[in-house]
């Protein structure tokens, strides 16, 4: 039983940067033939994936937020982190991370089969 528990402060300024920690218990975050994802959901709109680290450590990210993402692991902590800069109102969202096999789509939502709860972040002033 793999369970994942985002973290991080609710409440950010615009222009700073976010830092939220993802904590995964049950299954390490080096395993084999899995990557983990960042996701999000703004209030009222569609899932919207990050970007995500798979097992080596590489890391892929969205073409549209790719300048402003930069996702690592603490191997020793067995914890995925997202920094995202420049965060702006539209960032709001609840953020998740996620856990799927590779070679599903990182799209494709059903395929991912660990979930955090999500952890929601708001960007004002």
């Amino acid at each position: 039983q793999v369970q994942l528990q985002e973290s991080g402060p609710g409440l950010v300024k615009p222009s700073e940067t976010l830092s939220l920690i993802c904590t995964v218990s049950g299954g390490s975050i080096t395993a084999a033939n899995y990557y983990w994802s960042w996701i999000r959901r703004p209030p009222g709109k569609d899932l919207e994936w990050i970007g995500y680290i798979v097992d080596s450590g590489s890391t892929f990210y969205s073409p549209s937020l790719a300048s402003r993402i930069s996702i690592s692991r603490d191997t020793s902590k067995n914890q995925i982190s997202l920094q995202m800069t420049s965060m702006t109102p539209e960032d709001t969202a609840v953020y998740y991370c996620a856990r799927a096999q590779i070679g599903t789509r990182v799209f494709s939502w059903a395929e991912y089969d660990y979930w955090g709860p999500g952890t929601s972040v708001t960007v004002s002033s």
